[in-house]
């Protein structure tokens, strides 16, 4: 008879193929391959075998799984160290009936840790549907989760990133020493939506809802737990609820889910009326990017964590001082009193792209001159945007380039000629944002809804002078390391900005503030607030760290 917990599942249930259940009295499951292309090649990416399961769980006893565990070693405690490198390095010594086991031999043999989340117990999954590949970069969670998951894997965990990626790409490939294992999904559905990861995005939710538990659970989860390890987890925004959900009920079924850790983040109010919140809330910890956003999920009946979003500690280091004066010396035209001004970022009316374009014609025409550079997206509303500027009687100049370097980014600008807003119309190599951050005058990253808010912490992690919103950019503090707008009207970008040129000392003083504060948001410190987050998730499932 199962106990509760085995049986309380969400209310989505497995689906049953009574016709395929494996008989065996071990009850192992059958696995079930993905459908496969005329050339006999998986059209899932990596190939998830998915077990048929019993039809009624809730009357039925859980089959027979693989034991996660091996037996349970009696240990002994060495003469006291003498020294710091021999404590960390104390090993344990088992009886001769647990050693027979390769897999408890290889637990007794790894350093002795003083507890906790740590490289040698624990295994990262990542879900997204954005990731690193160009196709799979649509905004900001595309960003976060690649380097996430980069940093995890330079801090020495087993780290798997599972996402829509390019369909002319290999299905998986290891990075950072083998750590990093990139898996892009639905490939054979990518094939025929080439512009983007989110083309065709119903047909690929239902793809990745459906296969990607089964991976989780045969190909990490299952042989992870059977080595002594936990697996956490994490799936980022709307797209991943269901397939979290699912791996949530397919380790209940296999007796597996108390060594696992899920959690699902929040990173935008995206599709939110798409979610079961009840059931998600009872599989999964829901986690968010600010106390902001903690606030607006708190109206869908949960309370999540805040675990803050971060930058590389590359983005930390001096940007090219000749690329930022050639920038500098490029848009200004002849002109020194000439401001620059620079935005990025989806077209999108939560940005607020135009009050930043009303605030460049305002400068016109009370007698600054200056020149704005653009990047946007693919988006309907970039349209508006560009016919306001027009409108607004500014000089509107597309620059169209295929992946340029930094250095054609400047002779593009430079052959560009005179304007008032440079619209770069193709992918800007991250090396030339910091460029253009640190080169601005101000950087505008004036969002009216943001739930982290990352450009602005780019912005100061570059030495550049951001004008952020005053939503989740939570590390901005008004004129000490940042300056937060709180209106829509663009003439507090106006006035702001004129008080700023007329106190240069002001400026010096935000921008070595911002970078100071930057350095505060680093993956790895990110990491350990989420080490912490994790251990006390542990604590709540009782999980033991040996």
């Amino acid at each position: 008879m199962p106990n509760e917990q085995d049986v309380r599942l969400s209310t989505r249930r497995l689906d049953a193929d009574p016709a395929t259940a494996d008989p065996s009295p071990a009850g192992k499951p059958t696995p079930r391959g993905g459908a496969t292309d005329s050339g006999g090649q998986s059209r899932r990416g990596p190939a998830p075998a998915r077990p048929a399961a019993p039809s009624s769980p809730a009357t039925q006893a859980p089959p027979a799984t693989r034991a996660p565990a091996p037996a349970t070693a009696r240990r002994t405690r060495p003469a006291a160290p003498t020294t710091t490198e021999a404590v960390a390095t104390e090993t344990t010594t088992a009886t001769a009936e647990a050693t027979e086991s390769p897999v408890a031999a290889a637990k007794e043999a790894r350093p002795r840790r003083m507890g906790g989340i740590s490289p040698e117990n624990t295994v990262f999954v990542s879900l997204c549907f954005e990731g690193p590949d160009v196709y799979s970069t649509a905004g900001g969670l595309g960003t976060r989760v690649t380097e996430l998951t980069e940093a995890l894997a330079r801090n020495g965990y087993e780290t798997h990133l599972i996402f829509v990626g390019d369909p002319t790409k290999p299905a998986v490939e290891e990075l950072v020493d083998g750590r990093l294992k990139l898996k892009r999904w639905s490939q054979w559905i990518s094939k025929y939506y080439l512009n983007g990861v989110y083309a065709g995005e119903e047909q690929k939710l239902y793809d990745y809802s459906e296969s990607v538990p089964y991976h989780i659970y045969q190909d990490i989860a299952a042989p992870a737990i059977e080595r002594g390890k936990i697996v956490v987890v994490i799936g980022e925004d709307w797209h991943t609820v269901e397939a979290i959900c699912r791996t949530s009920d397919l380790l209940h079924w296999h007796n597996l889910r108390h060594r696992a850790l899920l959690m699902w983040n929040s990173n935008s109010l995206m599709s939110l009326h798409r979610i079961n919140w009840g059931r998600l809330n009872y599989c999964a910890t829901v986690t968010t990017v600010s106390r902001y956003m903690k606030h607006r999920l708190w109206p869908y009946g949960v309370n999540p964590l805040v675990i803050p979003n971060g930058i590389p500690e590359r983005y930390l280091e001096p940007v090219d001082e000749d690329q930022v004066a050639a920038l500098r010396t490029i848009m200004r035209r002849g002109d020194p009193d000439r401001l620059l001004l620079f935005k990025i970022g989806r077209f999108d009316p939560d940005k607020r792209w135009l009050m930043a374009v009303e605030a460049v014609a305002r400068l016109k025409y009370s007698g600054h001159p200056v020149s704005m550079i653009i990047r946007g997206g693919m988006e309907p509303h970039g349209a508006e945007v560009l016919a306001r500027a027009r409108h607004l009687g500014l000089h509107v100049r597309d620059i169209e380039a295929h992946r340029p370097s930094p250095e054609e980014c400047l002779d593009l600008l430079r052959d560009a000629g005179e304007a008032d807003v440079y619209h770069l119309r193709f992918f800007v190599p991250a090396d030339f944002v910091r460029v253009c951050s640190a080169a601005a005058d101000a950087v505008l990253a004036n969002s009216g809804h943001e739930p982290f808010g990352l450009v602005g912490l780019e912005v100061m992690a570059a030495g550049g002078l951001a004008f952020t919103g005053s939503t989740g950019e939570e590390y901005a503090i008004s004129f000490e390391n940042a300056v937060s707008l709180e209106t829509e009207d663009s003439d507090e970008i106006v006035g702001y900005l004129l008080h700023l040129l007329r106190n240069p000392d002001e400026v010096a003083k935000i921008r070595a503030a911002g970078k100071r504060t930057a350095a505060e948001y680093t993956w790895d410190e990110v990491i350990e607030n989420l080490l912490g987050k994790l251990g006390y998730l542990a604590r709540k499932q009782s999980i033991d760290f040996e």
